[in-house]
């Protein structure tokens, strides 16, 4: 039997990236997988597809993680599709990198709406929806805490929160029998860092360069950490936040 096996999953901010590899792994593994989206409809359909056509189970559903309503959405058509949620996976985020004296406050509330608080708003609604036997929530956070890149103040500070708020309902929630664990990816070849610029550029190089692996990360890569958290593998693991940069740090 598969190692998510009749389990479901929320994967937030899964038509593309880290979130449709996560998406994908987790099906591959035996869990009905949610594909939430908050504008590329395509996307998040073509990762069903590739879902569906092995096999696996899975639907889109559209919504931002920063407004409540959707959120509530997200989770009524989760409930009606597939049942109690025993997974959840916060991956929806932005970015933007800028020296301190060209960021604006529109650039702060961007970034920390959907990277903390629809991490906390979505986090707050699942719990409502969880079996009782409890599950795993994994959320998505960055190295950057870690090294702490010159332009990255909002962002890194977003990240930083991110591990926070998994330290903390790692002891809320232990109690239901929920896990809260964080992955912290370094940088990953994704079309977000292709339309950044990050691929074939200096960074990238000097990031090539600093990683005792020798390479930039793939989606895979993180997705496979993801299915080990959700598994029972990952039964005695909670508040961890585990650094997945091919030992960039």
């Amino acid at each position: 039997m598969k190692k998510l096996a009749n389990k479901v999953a929320v994967v937030t901010g899964a038509s593309k990236g880290i979130g449709a590899g996560i998406a994908r792994q987790l099906a591959a593994a035996g869990a009905a997988v949610v594909v939430n989206y908050a504008s590329s409809r395509e996307g998040a359909e073509k990762v069903v597809a590739d879902i569906t056509s092995n096999g696996g189970k899975a639907i889109a559903v559209q919504g931002s993680v920063r407004d409540e309503a959707d959120v509530a959405k997200i989770f009524e058509e989760t409930k009606q599709a597939f049942g109690p949620v025993d997974i959840l996976v916060n991956n929806a985020g932005v970015y933007k990198f800028g020296a301190i004296d060209e960021l604006s406050a529109d650039d702060f509330h961007t970034q920390f709406d959907t990277n903390v608080l629809g991490l906390l708003l979505t986090t707050k609604k699942a719990l409502q929806h969880f079996n009782p036997d409890g599950g795993s929530i994994i959320n998505i956070g960055s190295v950057v805490t870690n090294i702490a890149p010159p332009g990255s103040a909002i962002y890194t500070a977003t990240k930083g929160a991110v591990d926070a708020i998994t330290h903390v309902l790692s002891k809320e929630l232990g109690g239901r029998k929920i896990r809260v664990n964080s992955i912290n990816p370094g940088m990953v070849e994704t079309e977000g860092t292709h339309a950044a610029g990050f691929i074939g550029s200096d960074f990238e190089k000097e990031t090539v360069r600093n990683a005792p692996l020798g390479r930039i990360g793939q989606p895979d890569d993180i997705a496979d950490v993801a299915v080990f958290l959700a598994s029972e593998d990952a039964r005695w693991l909670t508040g961890e936040t585990l650094l997945a940069g091919g030992g960039v740090r």
